[in-house]
């Protein structure tokens, strides 16, 4: 984590260095504008700092409009310097856009009409939710088929609340499904304007006649997971941490504790006293090693945590990093779901991905 951090400081200073070099060059205006316009966005940088130093002494509509503003920015500080390498490249090859990137009032309007334009398609990408149907055969002996909605990476807390969870569990409870999985990340970071808002209320409005099974994510554990686990209790959400139930005599749920924890057990020993000739469904929050489901004869496996990188160009960097960074999969008779997650880490925007939830009816033979 350290090594991370310090890596991620080093790229953010050298990212704004750049930047703020290139805003300085292309804008037309007065030293004290362009200072101050460089300032704000040192400020936004250094503010996360300060989120996560002082969170929980910060009165809750400070650090919540920190957070929402922080996160946020960092994807912007992104997309700006993609956007400033594309017109140096542009500066490289055609000498007649130069003009535009030094002292240019019309370059700089031309920067902030197409990162508004990025930022405000990005926004309204994510806001819809995107519903996926999918229908699974098993090889195992199901009396009657199982309708499922599977959602992962909720990160409620400063940056989605409330309102717009409500709405979510509006749109799942529509689907009437017999049974509810939630892939992990449940919480974003703390878990204090959870329970200032009492967010268990729409929690507990998730309705499913078999009931609503969730497994733990890496952020249920960066936020601290005890002070998480005792959010959790106030819901009607069964947490499966390192545990298969058996659910109406037919078929198992089964959910491991989030690689996180080191200590987590191994998939043999979880399934090792279970009846296999039942269906068994897997909740595992991180989608490493797909190859341990299909050792155990898993006939299904649902996770989430990729985001599917959430904005391009992250999504190109999951697929180097995962099996199957997002979408279905199929590694002998075990399958796979890997959901980009209905919410989202920091900034409300999807930018070549989608925020989605899963749709899904299993049959047996």
């Amino acid at each position: 984590m350290l090594i991370f951090l310090i890596s991620f400081s080093i790229a953010a200073i050298l990212g704004l260095s750049y930047t703020g070099l290139r805003f300085w060059h292309i804008m037309p205006f007065p030293f004290w504008v362009k200072t101050v316009t460089l300032s704000i966005g040192l400020v936004l940088f250094l503010s996360l700092f300060i989120f996560f130093i002082w969170e929980e002494k910060l009165p809750l509509w400070l650090s919540k409009t920190i957070y929402t503003l922080s996160t946020a920015w960092l994807i912007i500080l992104l997309y700006l310097i993609i956007l400033f390498l594309f017109l140096d490249l542009l500066r490289l090859f055609i000498p007649a856009v130069r003009p535009l990137l030094s002292n240019s009032l019309w370059g700089t309007l031309a920067v902030i009409i197409v990162m508004c334009g990025i930022f405000i398609y990005g926004n309204i990408k994510y806001h819809h939710k995107v519903r996926i149907p999918l229908e699974i055969q098993l090889r195992k002996t199901l009396e009657n088929p199982i309708k499922i909605v599977a959602i992962s990476d909720l990160h409620l807390g400063y940056t989605i609340g409330k309102k717009e969870l409500k709405k979510w569990v509006n749109m799942i409870n529509a689907e009437k499904p017999d049974i509810i999985l939630i892939g992990g990340d449940i919480v974003d970071n703390s878990v204090r304007p959870l329970l200032k808002n009492k967010m268990y209320e729409e929690l507990n409005k998730l309705h499913a006649p078999l009931g609503v099974y969730a497994c733990l994510g890496n952020h249920e554990y960066i936020g601290g997971e005890v002070k998480h686990q005792n959010f959790l209790k106030r819901t009607n959400i069964r947490i499966l941490k390192d545990e298969a139930l058996l659910v109406n005599n037919a078929f198992y749920i089964v959910g491991r504790d989030d690689k996180m924890n080191r200590n987590r057990k191994s998939l043999a020993d979880i399934i090792g006293g279970i009846d296999k000739s039942k269906p068994v469904l897997l909740l595992d929050h991180q989608p490493y090693h797909l190859d341990e489901a299909e050792s155990a004869n898993i006939d299904f496996q649902f996770s989430g945590h990729t985001h599917n990188g959430q904005i391009f160009p992250g999504n190109l960097l999951t697929k180097k990093i995962y099996e199957k960074s997002h979408g279905y999969h199929r590694k002998g008779q075990t399958q796979y779901y890997i959901s980009s997650g209905i919410g989202i880490w920091g900034g409300k925007f999807r930018i070549g991905t989608q925020s989605e939830y899963l749709c899904m009816t299993i049959k047996g033979k």
